[in-house]
């Protein structure tokens, strides 16, 4: 139950941040910088993709400053979706960081919000009436 909430929450605040992004782009203002979301997501995508990192290869992976990874990383890691692991290696230890179930299962619930949100950006969709701004609307 604790973790179905936790996705829920997540998706929801993917989803605020997604329509944010959206405006963005139909303001032709897509050169600005990255949200946190997107952040969020470059990161699990490359722990994703890579599997275990450093965080030095995590900042080079998603293009993010180290102190904005750390932040980040503590983010996810309150919410499950990525754990730390300490590697002890020739009296080193060194810290790596992984995805979780959670986080993959997360990530695969951005990717089908994004798919199925892709039909707004299409600009032939047809069927589709748009009020004009003066006239009142059903609802």
């Amino acid at each position: 139950m604790l973790i179905r909430k936790t996705i829920v929450g997540f998706l929801l605040s993917l989803l605020k941040e997604y329509k944010l992004c959206l405006c963005i782009v139909e303001l032709g203002l897509r050169h600005m910088r990255r949200s946190k979301l997107e952040i969020y997501i470059d990161i699990l995508r490359a722990l994703a993709y890579h599997g275990r990192l450093k965080p030095t290869h995590i900042t080079y992976k998603a293009n993010v400053n180290c102190s904005a990874l750390k932040e980040c990383l503590s983010f996810l890691q309150e919410r499950n979706l990525v754990k730390e692991q300490v590697i002890s290696k020739k009296r080193q230890k060194r810290k790596y960081y992984a995805i979780t179930d959670l986080g993959l299962t997360a990530l695969r619930n951005v990717k089908e919000i994004n798919k199925s949100l892709q039909v707004f950006e299409e600009p032939n969709v047809t069927g589709i009436e748009l009020p004009y701004e003066n006239q009142r609307t059903p609802f």
